[in-house]
């Protein structure tokens, strides 16, 4: 008997050491995208109940498919949790090419749908699938990929640092004939960021800046549409009932919303003086019923999220985990990017791009991609601390 009970404790502390545990939780990142997506339903519908009422005869219709794509978005992060990521990682180069022959389709007369001029969706059903953001997905988990597998020859020479630059060079011609100037510009910066993150040479990277930049300029300079835009941003009181009128309508909901805002549901720049109140600019909604202290408060949760994403990314280069450590700054300089872009569009600082909020604006795209995308986060995390916790317990046992 005496003998049989630490035999059974070994085999009992085994089991425990064997067996699947708990996931590790970053409550800090999970909690901050759960207060956003919630903040953000509330404002879509805040921001939205006059148009619905006016176009669908039904007040909560933005409501109701937000909340769906919501419920999406989690149903999506939460199977994203369970997979491995090597299972992302072999499947990088196959996402890839998925990206280049979506942004192809949506190019196709009768399979992309066009609104507002802009070729960027592609009907399913009752829903409409938003390409760019996909693709935005698609060349992080890519590029994390490459760094790894190509690490020392991007660090050493030319080659290695141009050429996933051509492949994204092909997919920013294919969304500029959408056109998608906002979500270009994100995604180019996103990869740059990554490049250099990943050890690119100096001069190579500030070449590539100056050349992305030039093309960004010969792009707005040459496009008249593009062109108006940038001067309505830089004056947008010269012409405010054409082109500076979105910005001035934005700026006078900031105005309005003082201190601590005209209250929930206050708004009037919503009541058809605001264009895409509910999407692009809902922050300026937000700035007007909420305040600066609401303002400033989403500010800070978009901040965190950040510091959780390079955190996160930190913790998995100390574990030896590059591809995750890569993955994880690729997606916390992508959400950083368009959701200060956004935020900057909206009070006036950077000319109008065309981008949703992350996490608050209406869309089923946006919602669900960047509902995958934090639950890559967290799994990012899970793996590096159960690599801690095996490191540990491998020490405890020798």
């Amino acid at each position: 008997m005496t003998t049989a009970i630490p035999a059974l404790h070994r085999r009992q502390e085994h089991q425990r050491s064997a067996g699947v545990r708990a996931p590790a939780i970053d409550t800090w990142l999970v909690g901050t995208a759960l207060l956003l997506l919630v903040l953000g339903v509330l404002m879509v519908f805040s921001a939205s109940i006059s148009i619905a009422d006016r176009q669908m005869g039904q007040p909560t219709y933005y409501l109701l498919r937000q909340s769906t794509y919501v419920l999406l978005g989690l149903l999506l992060a939460g199977i994203t949790a369970l997979l491995p990521l090597r299972l992302w990682q072999k499947a990088a180069a196959m996402l890839l090419m998925c990206g280049f022959c979506l942004l192809v389709l949506v190019l196709i007369p009768g399979i992309g749908r066009a609104v507002n001029g802009s070729y960027r969706w592609i009907m399913l059903g009752v829903v409409n699938l938003q390409v760019s953001e996909l693709v935005k997905l698609f060349v992080v988990i890519y590029l994390a990929d490459y760094l790894v597998r190509r690490g020392d020859e991007v660090r050493s020479s030319a080659r290695g640092f141009f050429k996933p630059m051509l492949l994204l060079s092909l997919l920013g011609v294919l969304l500029m004939l959408e056109p998608d100037f906002g979500a270009t510009v994100v995604m180019v910066a996103t990869a740059l960021g990554m490049m250099f993150l990943g050890g690119a040479r100096l001069w190579q990277f500030l070449a590539l800046i100056m050349l992305v930049l030039a093309s960004l300029a010969a792009l707005a300079v040459f496009s008249p549409y593009r062109l108006q835009r940038l001067t309505g941003f830089l004056d947008p009181w010269a012409d405010p009932f054409n082109s500076g009128f979105q910005l001035t309508q934005a700026l006078i909901a900031f105005g309005r919303g003082e201190w601590f805002g005209v209250g929930l549901g206050g708004s009037i720049q919503k009541l058809f003086y605001l264009p895409e109140a509910h999407t692009d600019f809902v922050f300026a909604v937000l700035a007007e019923e909420l305040g600066l202290v609401g303002a400033v408060s989403v500010i800070a949760l978009f901040t965190v999220m950040i510091w959780r994403a390079f955190a996160i990314g930190r913790l998995a280069e100390r574990a030896g985990q590059a591809f995750a450590a890569y993955l994880a700054y690729g997606l916390g300089l992508w959400i950083g990017l368009q959701a200060y872009i956004n935020i900057g569009v909206n009070m006036g600082v950077l000319p109008t791009k065309g981008l949703t909020l992350p996490l608050m604006s209406y869309g089923g795209s946006s919602i669900v991609v960047m509902c995958i995308a934090v639950a890559l986060l967290q799994r990012v995390y899970h793996e590096a601390k159960e690599h801690a916790s095996s490191a540990r317990s491998q020490g405890r046992g020798s």
